[in-house]
């Protein structure tokens, strides 16, 4: 599946605009921004197996009827269930499969007929029990040297991230119905559904995975130095002195220094001229 056309979710939007008034991380998930690129709307008939080639864009897929199996980049079989979706960040190689163990046929070679837009019917022409999966492929406005990109899991589950995100059930079922009843119009429904529960499954990880005491996610959490974060990811192109950073956090430059790279682990001037770099 390929087209030139994007749909672009950004963060900022009316449908998906996040509080103001919670800080660093809010300001962070505002300059990020999916753009689809394409998606399909499977119906495989058992048995079958597909293989989704490493990309660089990140791998959506949305279990709509019957269950089915996914290898993952680490090596194991998971099982998949009606109403399960999977983001895949950075879009690592995995399998996706009627049952484990059965070939692989890269998804390339599967027969692809345009639904509307950038959305596309895919079907193996098989007489078995179908499954009905819908999948996408997104960009992020990120860069392979983004932090957050970098610490994002290769696999992130919809259902482990519900209890953080309570919008995350109805999309959901939102997307459940849409796919079931395939109504005209369903196709563009379901790439914006899918745009929006992908940012959901990100902003929940964002903000819930309070296992990370150390590094970018805690610094970003801090106050004051995801302050200092957020500027510099938001407006990379800028001047940043290490007085012009001490300024947004509201400390000496002394002051700032110390503390930033105690909490970074690098200084100021090294971040920045990271983050430029690419």
């Amino acid at each position: 599946m390929n087209c030139s056309r994007k749909i672009r979710m950004v963060f900022t939007s009316p449908k998906t605009a996040l509080p103001a008034s919670e800080g660093p991380l809010t300001d962070i998930l505002r300059g990020l921004r999916l753009d689809g690129v394409d998606y399909g709307r499977c119906e495989l008939s058992e048995p079958w197996a597909v293989l989704f080639p490493a990309q660089k864009a990140a791998r959506f897929h949305f279990i709509g009827r019957r269950g089915c199996w996914l290898f993952s980049p680490a090596g194991e079989w998971i099982e998949l269930t009606p109403g399960d979706a999977l983001l895949l960040p950075r879009g690592a190689e995995h399998v996706v499969a009627s049952a484990p163990g059965i070939p692989a046929v890269p998804i390339e070679s599967y027969t692809v007929e345009p639904l509307q837009d950038n959305v596309f019917n895919v079907s193996n022409g098989g007489h078995g029990p179908k499954i009905l999966l819908f999948c996408g492929s997104m960009h992020f406005n990120l860069d392979g040297s983004h932090p957050l990109l970098g610490m994002m899991p290769d696999m992130m589950r919809a259902k482990e991230l519900m209890a953080g995100e309570p919008g995350i059930p109805h999309l959901l079922q939102a997307m459940a119905g849409e796919i079931t009843m395939n109504r005209a119009g369903s196709g563009g429904m379901l790439a914006r559904l899918a745009d929006v529960l992908a940012a959901s499954i990100i902003r929940s990880w964002v903000e819930n995975s309070g296992g990370d005491t150390r590094g970018w996610i805690a610094a970003i959490r801090d106050r004051d130095i995801g302050r200092v974060l957020a500027a510099i990811h938001l407006q990379p192109d800028r001047n940043w002195t290490v007085e012009a950073l001490a300024r947004e956090m509201g400390a000496s430059r002394s002051a700032f220094a110390e503390r930033f790279t105690a909490v970074v682990g690098e200084t100021p001037a090294r971040y920045v001229a990271r983050i430029r770099m690419h």
